[in-house]
C-alpha cells in the first residue's frame, strides 16, 4: 500500500487499541495489541507520517532508532540489591528503568498527554545482544522489567534487507506478534504532500512528467545509487533558500541529495529551464491580471511540457496566496479568543497588560509542549507565533496610549483588532482575484474546456489549502470549469500523454 493508506491503517489501529469497554479497560488487551511494523524503503516517509498522526490525534510521540540502541540503553543498567527468602539473605540483580521507557514517563510529566504513540525506528537492526528482548518487548511492551505506559502504542519501523545490510531476518514467531504493514513509493500521493508543504514548483512539475524519478534504488559497479521523497523534500527546502539568498542552484548542490548522477543531471538541466520560463512568463503578472498579449501568445504556442512547468509556477503561486489566507484567519480566530479571556480576566485582577502576559505564556507553553510532544504542525506553529507577536504588539499599543480606563483600554484593544480584519480582508480579496485571474488566463491562453484547465481544476481540488479557500470564498471561475468537465476520463487521458514527454528531447 502506499504510504497515505499506510497512515490510515496505523490512525485505526490506534482507535482501536485505545477503546475501552465500561469499566474502563481496553477492549484489546494490551499483550494482545500487535505492534504495527511499517515495512518500507528508506526515505519513503515512514518517520514524517507518524509525526502527521500525532498532530492530528492530538497525542504524544516518542521516536527511537533502534540502531542506536545497545542492550544497556534499551533494557537499563544492572544493580545489586540484597532480599530475604525463606530466612536467608540473598544478593540479586535488578535493572535501571529503561531510557525508551523512561522517555514516554518524561513525556507524560512534561505534556500531560497520558496516550501516545512510542515509534520505534529500524527494529529488524537491532544489535546481536538487544535480539532476544525484543521478542519480549513486541508481546509484553516491557524492556527489562519496566512497561511502557498504558495508553501508549507501541508502532516499529524497518527497511528490507536489500536496502539495509545490517537488517537481520525475523523468524515467524517474532512476526507473528507483529501487524505488518509493506509501504510502496507512490509519487501521486507523495504530490498532495508537496503541494500542502510548498515542494518547489520546479520539483513538482519535473516529477510529473518524470514520474519513475521520484524513487529509485540501484546497485551500481561504484555502489549504491539512489533518489529518495526525503532527498525531493530536502532539495527543495535547500532550493528556495538558495533562490532567497540569490546563490546560484548548480548541479553541484542537486547531486548532493539526488545520489543518481542521470537524475541530478536531468533535474539540473529541468531547473535551468524553469528559471527561465519563470522569467519569461513573469506570474504574478498573470495572477494581477496584467499578463500582456505577448504572454499570451506565448503559452499557446508552447509544447505541453513547458504548460505544464507554467501551470506548476501558477497553482504553485496560487496556493501560497490562499495559505496566507488561511493562516491570517486562524491566527486573528486565535487572537480574538485570547482578547475575549483578556477582556473577561479583567474583571478578576484589574488589569490588562497583566492579563495580556498571561496569555502570552500560555502560547509560549503551547508552543513548547507541541514541539515536545512533537504533534505541533508548521501550520499550527506559525499561528500560535503570529499570535504571540500580535499580543505582544497590543501590550506595546497600551503602553503607549495610557488609557485611562478598562473602556478605553479595550476601545484601544478593540480598534487594533478590527485593523487586522481589515488586513484578512484584503489577504482574501488578493488570493480571489489571483484565482479569477489565473482562470481567465488560462482561458485565454487555452482551449476552453481542455487539459490545462483541467489541470488547474485538479490540483486546486487536492490542495487542502485551495480547497478551504474555494469552499470558504467562492471561485465563479473554478465553479465554471469544474461543472461540464468529464472529470476522472479526462484525468487518464491526461496523465497517458504527460506519461509520453520525454525532457531529454
Amino acid at each position: 500500500m502506499n504510504i497515505k493508506q499506510a497512515k490510515d491503517d496505523i490512525k485505526n489501529a490506534v482507535a482501536a487499541y485505545l477503546t475501552k469497554d465500561k469499566f474502563g479497560n481496553f477492549v484489546i488487551p494490551i499483550e494482545r495489541q500487535r505492534p504495527v511494523f511499517l515495512m518500507g524503503a528508506p526515505g519513503i516517509g515512514k518517520t514524517a507520517i507518524m509525526e502527521q498522526i500525532a498532530e492530528e490525534l492530538k497525542i504524544g510521540l516518542v521516536s527511537y532508532s533502534m540502531t542506536h540502541h545497545t542492550r544497556q540503553s534499551a533494557l537499563g543498567l544492572p544493580f545489586i540489591v540484597k532480599k530475604s527468602y525463606g530466612g536467608e539473605e540473598y544478593s540479586v540483580s535488578e535493572y535501571t528503568m529503561s531510557e525508551i521507557i523512561a522517555s514516554v514517563y518524561d513525556m507524560i510529566e512534561i505534556t500531560g498527554l497520558s496516550e501516545g504513540i512510542l515509534f520505534l525506528d529500524e527494529i529488524n537492526c537491532v544489535s546481536e545482544t538487544l535480539a532476544p528482548a525484543m521478542l519480549q518487548f513486541l508481546q509484553y511492551k516491557t524492556f527489562g522489567r519496566h512497561k511502557v505506559p498504558d495508553g501508549w502504542i507501541v508502532v516499529t519501523a524497518g527497511n528490507p534487507p536489500e536496502y539495509n545490510s545490517s537488517v537481520r531476518e525475523f523468524d515467524i514467531v517474532t512476526w507473528d506478534r507483529l501487524k505488518r504493514i509493506n509501504v510502496e513509493a507512490d509519487y501521486d500521493v507523495w504530490k498532495e504532500y508537496a503541494l500542502s508543504r510548498g515542494i518547489h514548483p520546479a520539483i513538482v512539475t519535473y516529477l510529473d512528467i518524470k514520474k519513475d524519478d521520484f524513487y529509485k534504488i540501484e546497485t551500481t559497479v561504484d555502489g549504491k545509487s539512489f533518489v529518495t521523497a526525503r532527498g525531493w523534500s530536502d532539495l527543495s527546502d535547500m532550493v528556495k533558500l538558495y533562490e532567497q539568498k540569490e546563490i546560484p542552484v548548480n548541479e553541484g548542490l542537486i547531486s548532493q541529495y539526488l545520489q543518481n548522477s542521470a537524475i541530478a543531471k536531468s533535474f539540473a538541466a529541468y531547473y535551468d529551464l524553469f528559471k527561465k520560463y519563470r522569467s519569461d512568463y513573469q506570474v504574478d503578472k498573470i495572477l494581477e491580471g496584467k499578463a500582456d498579449a505577448e504572454i499570451i501568445e506565448r503559452a499557446k504556442a508552447a509544447r505541453f511540457d513547458e504548460r505544464l512547468s507554467l501551470l506548476g509556477l501558477i497553482v504553485d503561486g496560487l496556493i501560497q496566496s490562499v495559505r496566507e489566507t488561511r493562516l491570517a484567519e486562524d491566527g486573528l480566530s486565535e487572537l480574538m479568543k485570547c482578547l475575549k479571556t483578556v477582556k473577561f480576566d479583567f474583571t478578576v485582577d484589574k488589569s490588562f497588560d497583566d492579563s495580556i502576559a498571561r496569555q502570552i505564556t500560555e502560547k509560549h507553553k503551547a508552543l513548547k509542549l507541541g514541539k515536545k510532544a512533537s504533534n505541533l504542525s508548521r501550520d499550527t506553529e506559525y499561528v500560535l507565533n503570529s499570535t504571540i507577536a500580535a499580543l505582544d504588539e497590543e501590550r506595546s499599543l497600551l503602553a503607549e496610549k495610557s488609557p485611562e480606563d478598562a473602556g478605553a483600554a479595550f476601545k484601544v484593544v478593540k480598534a487594533d483588532f478590527d485593523k487586522r480584519k481589515k488586513g484578512l480582508a484584503k489577504y482574501a480579496t488578493e488570493a480571489s482575484g489571483a484565482l479569477s485571474n489565473a482562470f481567465k488566463f488560462c482561458e485565454a491562453a487555452f482551449e476552453k474546456g481542455g487539459q490545462e484547465l483541467l489541470i488547474l481544476v485538479t490540483e486546486l481540488t487536492a490542495n487542502s489549502y485551495a480547497a478551504w479557500f474555494i469552499g470558504q470564498y467562492g471561485c465563479k471561475e473554478y465553479y465554471d470549469n469544474n461543472k461540464d468537465m468529464l472529470f476522472f476520463e479526462r484525468q487518464k487521458e491526461i496523465k497517458a500523454e504527460i506519461e509520453t514527454l520525454d525532457l531529454d528531447e
